[in-house]
């Protein structure tokens, strides 16, 4: 599975609320924010840290179900554990079925490229605040795996 978590271009000084896309391919399908009308462009910063804290009961077997929206954006997708694994899917169908183990390191690789290639541009905030602190807790979760 790929998961790609992008930031749009020309938005003038980088904020936390910065637009941005999501990109989740995988062997039963695509599903992606950009491209859409309207438009299913989201605050990325935000939304990826919503994505993390919704996929920790998930991933350390608490739930057997998550459902993620992205912030002010009607782009989302629904998790669900079963006996083959994680199945993935948006609204426009199924993406992948996939081990939790496969699932926590797309996404912490997305979450990781995110916060290298731009967080550091953000004015220090409770938005880069919060990125960072879920981003050490997921990768924290993803190592104890």
């Amino acid at each position: 599975m790929i998961t790609e978590f992008s930031v749009r271009p020309d938005q003038g000084e980088p904020s936390g609320f910065d637009l941005g896309d999501m990109l989740w391919r995988g062997q039963l399908g695509e599903a992606g924010s950009a491209g859409h009308v309207p438009d299913q462009g989201m605050m990325i910063y935000v939304s990826v840290t919503e994505l993390m804290d919704c996929l920790g009961g998930l991933l350390q077997g608490r739930a057997k179900f998550a459902s993620f929206t992205g912030v002010d954006t009607s782009f989302g997708l629904t998790f669900r554990a079963t006996k083959k694994g994680i199945s993935v899917a948006a609204r426009s169908g199924p993406v992948a079925l996939v081990s939790p183990d496969v699932l926590a390191r797309t996404v912490l690789s997305a979450a990781e490229g995110l916060a290298r290639h731009h967080l550091y541009l953000l004015p220090r905030d409770g938005v880069s605040d919060d990125y960072t602190a879920a981003l050490t807790a997921f990768r924290s979760a993803v190592t104890e795996r």
